[in-house]
């Protein structure tokens, strides 16, 4: 099968990621550790997994960061993944073959992925957190039956969707409804984890919330608050133009721009009707300010914003994923803000039940209630990945939002 393989070998990384600083298309060029070739269709780990024929898969931020090379040898999380490995875990796909042991999937039944490589999928009683379905926070993904790996794609065993076909855990696959659509179903996993972090700081009543970031997490977010919390004034704050037309039309009551920095902080006191205070050098502070961030991009700069235009015993909720850097934070303390880390997904509860996040998400598009599909913007077959990659790292010239694999049906589907 086709699959895109992402190798660790040093000296590549170190020679690509010199010629990036150049030209990015070097990312994805001869020196690259990411490759287009042919591999075996992957064995079953075990007799409770299934075969999926891959339909879509998106392109998460985290993939295409990697193919970047944005990252350092310090993050703890390289203490969590093995190599090599087949990128993609946003899949929604087609079963077509099933273990002995399997009895919740048949073939022929589209679903869409949970990659959590938790407890179960490891052939593990479930730890404590997995009990309480909180997958991200499982204890065993060094453990079991699988090499180390949080989800699929970062995992030897557990290859994800940039590939034809994947295998996974029959707990794993979330069967799709009829009514909604594979363009639809990709979003489940983005939408997740930004439901998750809603749900982690929900907004007061007639709460001023900002949504910092109009990528894929940011919109879901604005598309959430708006369903979910209807009196909330939501601001957003946009890097291309084509990301703020599309979170006003998810339900952004306002766009702001992303820089200069000193504008965006005057702008939020202007929506907050608060007073800005003027340090010697450097950003004004608000006293008072929004009640909620939700920072999708999490750089030093938009915590040192977030800072401080949140008011005084506000939140911070971040779900990006960035390199650290220094960032000037004493309104952290002076305010006594809350800054909330919020990871990924897995079972939420609203109106009274406990649920996995991607089928309430199935349920919300299903019912009518939410549609994010504007936001998959461009989609590619896997031989022409290097034209997504670029695509996802120079949005402002692409247009993208959400980028996509697509493969053609399997025979028989």
């Amino acid at each position: 099968m086709k699959a895109l393989v992402f190798e660790h070998a040093l000296a590549r990384t170190a020679v690509t990621k010199a010629l990036g600083m150049v030209c990015k298309r070097a990312f994805v060029g001869p020196t690259s550790p990411l490759r287009l070739g042919e591999l075996p269709v992957p064995e079953l780990p075990a007799a409770d997994w299934v075969r999926i024929g891959t339909r879509l898969c998106g392109l998460c931020g985290s993939d295409y960061k990697q193919v970047a090379l944005k990252g350092s040898m310090d993050n703890p999380m390289t203490a969590l993944i093995s190599f090599p490995q087949v990128l993609g875990h946003e899949v929604v796909g087609v079963v077509e073959e099933t273990g002995g042991d399997v009895s919740s999937r048949k073939p022929g039944e589209r679903v869409l992925l949970n990659p959590w490589l938790s407890c179960v999928p490891r052939g593990l009683e479930p730890c404590r957190w997995c009990r309480e379905g909180e997958l991200a926070q499982c204890e065993n993904f060094t453990r079991g039956n699988l090499s180390a790996g949080i989800h699929h794609g970062n995992c030897r065993e557990a290859t994800g969707g940039f590939a034809e076909m994947l295998v996974a855990h029959e707990s794993q696959c979330i069967p799709i409804p009829d009514g909604v659509s594979d363009e639809a179903a990709v979003l489940g996993d983005p939408f997740a984890v930004s439901l998750h972090a809603v749900l982690r700081e929900p907004p007061p009543p007639r709460a001023t919330v900002l949504v910092y970031g109009c990528g894929t997490l940011g919109l879901c977010s604005i598309a959430i608050l708006r369903m979910r919390y209807p009196t909330a004034r939501i601001l957003a704050v946009a890097r291309y133009g084509h990301q703020g037309r599309l979170a006003a039309r998810l339900g952004a009551h306002r766009v702001l721009e992303h820089r200069p920095a000193r504008r965006l902080i005057e702008s939020v006191a202007g929506e907050t009707a608060t007073d800005i205070r003027r340090p010697w050098y450097g950003l004004p502070m608000l006293t008072g300010g929004v009640d909620v961030v939700y920072d999708t991009v999490a750089k030093a700069e938009t915590l040192e914003v977030g800072v401080r235009i949140t008011r005084p015993r506000g939140t911070i909720v971040v779900t990006g994923v960035e390199v650290p850097k220094r960032f000037e934070w004493t309104p952290l303390y002076f305010k006594e803000i809350s800054l909330v880390g919020s990871n990924a997904f897995g079972f939420e509860t609203m109106d009274g039940r406990r649920r996995h996040a991607m089928q309430w998400y199935l349920d919300f598009v299903a019912a009518g209630k939410v549609d994010v599909t504007p936001m998959l913007t461009h989609r590619f077959p896997i031989d022409r990945y290097r034209e997504a990659m670029l695509c996802c790292l120079d949005q402002g010239r692409s247009g993208a939002v959400k980028v996509a694999f697509e493969f053609p049906p399997a025979r028989g589907n």
